[in-house]
């Protein structure tokens, strides 16, 4: 069956000489994989393949067949073209670490519509916002994940809890016992970060890099207790090195 769905593109994988197997996150069935045929051919038709580079917003018709892991795409075309994502250093590797992330964290073939949104709206923020004023995005975008796929950090940051702790889950009124290891200064900016509520305020939080580098750690690591296949994020370090 036929369906119209949009989707975010998280991986493509070359098969045979001219296809993909691309992984997208759709609006309609969560993360599928599809096969895109003939996409790798040279003349007028090679350009196609960039339609399928991770990060990517596309709408989408696409054979809908429950049961199978393989699905297919039948039209597809930009949903959203970015301006600057591509031309920017900071902006693409978070655009990258983001799409891993999601690849990642998400499960496979489970609707997940609000964050899906959330997402799109995402990406499209950082390409239109000032490349001066991303550096908070990444951690940013792994809160949103997290609160929408359920796993909040416990309990707030206040003069009784003034810690971050992995291992309790949140916010602690003891310093973390094992790493990743946080000061209160990191607490209080992860508190923040927590009340953001859009990407204008993210953009005003005053984080150094030191400091964003423990918390993404933490956050991860808090990630991980969650979810047995998120492992570990590759494009984390490329990440670290323009973020500095």
């Amino acid at each position: 069956m036929l369906h119209k769905t949009q989707g975010i593109v998280l991986r493509p994988v070359k098969y045979g000489d001219t296809s993909l197997v691309v992984t997208i996150f759709t609006e309609q069935f969560g993360i599928q994989a599809y096969m895109v045929k003939g996409v790798r051919v040279t003349g007028a038709t090679r350009n196609r393949a960039s339609y399928f580079q991770p990060g990517t917003l596309l709408d989408m018709v696409v054979y809908m067949q429950h049961g199978k892991n393989m699905q297919l795409i039948r039209e597809y075309h930009a949903a959203y073209i970015y301006t600057s994502v591509h031309e920017s250093v900071t902006k693409n590797s978070i655009l990258m670490f983001s799409a891993e992330l999601m690849l990642r964290l998400l499960p496979e073939h489970a609707p997940l519509p609000d964050l899906f949104t959330a997402a799109s709206k995402y990406l499209i923020s950082l390409d239109t916002a000032d490349p001066r004023h991303v550096a908070n995005y990444p951690l940013w975008f792994l809160a949103l994940c997290s609160r929408l796929l359920g796993y909040d950090p416990r309990g707030s940051y206040g003069p009784a809890t003034p810690y971050l702790d992995r291992e309790y889950g949140g916010f602690s009124a003891h310093p973390p016992a094992y790493p990743p290891y946080t000061t209160t200064e990191d607490a209080f900016a992860l508190h923040q970060v927590l009340l953001a509520n859009d990407h204008d305020a993210i953009q005003g939080i005053a984080i150094n890099s030191e400091m964003r580098s423990r918390l993404i750690d933490w956050y991860i690591a808090f990630l991980q207790q969650y979810t047995q296949h998120l492992g570990n994020i590759r494009s984390l370090p490329v990440l670290r090195s323009v973020l500095h």
